[in-house]
């Protein structure tokens, strides 16, 4: 059964299909729900407050404005309601504008293709996260912070890291953590990167930045074998802190003062083609891994880096964007980008991490197409470290 406390806002201009939706969101349990013919009514009904909509089916093909431009609507206003996609249309077309949506920034559950089935519709609302406990998979955006109020937060100590499990699909494992980095702020409460990460690139200190997040992240590792529970550690590293000649030598020192080994810690890069032209940046990667240093290429597919980039990198892990993960089930095209990834995984002999498992469909998928490892809400959300050893005692129970 559905929860009974979300109102659902239905846009769809068939009144068959809308009444069948409405009827099957019913017969699930849902109590409040709000009907829209075109996407014009749907976006005053979304813009009213008063309304309270926490989850809006779309139809692609609406009236006037269709479902891409109340999309495109719905992200400038930065709506945190949750979209769920319906549509008759060609899975490629689809794909297209799911992978909009993504790019937009709105909270896209997934796609229910026509005919609409109680089941399919059921599993959807389920990844619904309330806005405000969605984390780093969907930032929530707070125009009033500015650099300075970061920098602030920097000298106030407020910044922190977050850890997301990382597990093995094929004997559920915990394999390591994944840290994110987290503003506690005092009036917004927890703010995630995206509110803060492209204003200290673009004029802020990022390095200062990366240090602190990189020296909790390994005091972390240390505590965690302290507590008898030793993980590995990966931290997602920016270009610029890695073209510094002396950012190899910094972590190693770093690693040497907490006591924790470098092949504990594993550095996240994202894939690029103009940063493997630097040399100072292929550098520090050699060095890296010749300290012992984990290297794993992070969001897999998202970059313009070729194959030959990649082989630049001494990489062990291969991190396979969400974008190829969710959906991949019901989509022919995300399902052949997930297995060509794998494929190439599997060809280099490195470990594959699939990204953004939300769903027991997506796990079975993957432990169907032998994807190493596994990281996603349906195995945890991103937590303090000290909240970890009690996860893992959870976890243990299933495994």
């Amino acid at each position: 059964m559905l929860p009974a406390d979300l109102t659902y806002l239905v846009v769809e201009d068939n009144d068959f299909q809308r009444r069948w939706l409405t009827v099957m969101l019913a017969n699930l349990g849902a109590t409040k729900i709000i009907e829209a013919h075109d996407g014009l009514t749907a976006l005053q009904i979304l813009e009213d407050p008063t309304r309270g909509i926490d989850l809006c089916f779309i139809d692609l093909k609406l009236p006037g404005m269709d479902g891409m431009e109340l999309i495109r609507h719905m992200a400038r206003s930065d709506n945190p309601v949750s979209i769920i996609l319906a549509s008759a249309l060609d899975p490629s077309l689809v794909f297209s504008v799911e992978s909009m949506s993504h790019a937009y920034g709105v909270n896209l559950l997934g796609t229910v293709e026509k005919p609409v089935t109680p089941e399919r519709l059921a599993e959807l609302i389920g990844r619904h996260v309330p806005p405000h406990e969605r984390g780093s998979k969907h930032a929530t955006h707070h125009p009033a912070l500015t650099l300075d109020d970061i920098t602030a937060g920097m000298r106030a100590d407020q910044f922190l890291p977050y850890f997301q499990p990382k597990v093995e699909i094929a004997t559920g494992k915990i394999k390591g953590v994944e840290a994110f980095a987290r503003w506690q702020h005092p009036q917004y409460g927890l703010i995630s990167p995206n509110s803060f990460i492209p204003q200290l690139e673009a004029g802020g200190d990022i390095q200062h930045f990366t240090w602190s997040i990189i020296d909790k992240s390994v005091a972390t590792c240390r505590w965690l074998q302290d507590q008898e529970r030793p993980l590995p550690v990966s931290i997602n590293i920016s270009t610029t802190p890695l073209t510094e000649l002396t950012f190899a030598e910094r972590l190693a020192e770093c690693t040497t003062r907490h006591k924790v080994a470098p092949e504990h810690m594993i550095i996240e890069i994202t894939e690029s083609a103009s940063t493997t032209e630097i040399p100072t940046y292929l550098e520090n990667l050699a060095r890296l891994r010749m300290q012992g240093f984990v290297l794993a290429v992070d969001d897999y597919g998202t970059g313009n880096a070729s194959m030959h980039h990649h082989l630049r990198i001494p990489f062990s892990e291969l991190k396979i964007d969400r974008s190829f993960v969710a959906g991949a089930g019901q989509n022919t095209a995300v399902s052949l980008a997930l297995r060509s990834s794998l494929d190439l995984a599997r060809e280099l002999k490195r470990e594959s991490t699939a990204v953004g498992v939300e769903t027991r469909e997506d796990w079975e998928l993957l432990h169907k197409l032998g994807c190493t490892n596994a990281q996603g809400y349906f195995i945890a959300k991103p937590m303090e470290g000290a909240a970890l050893p009690a996860w893992m005692d959870e976890w243990s129970q299933f495994f």
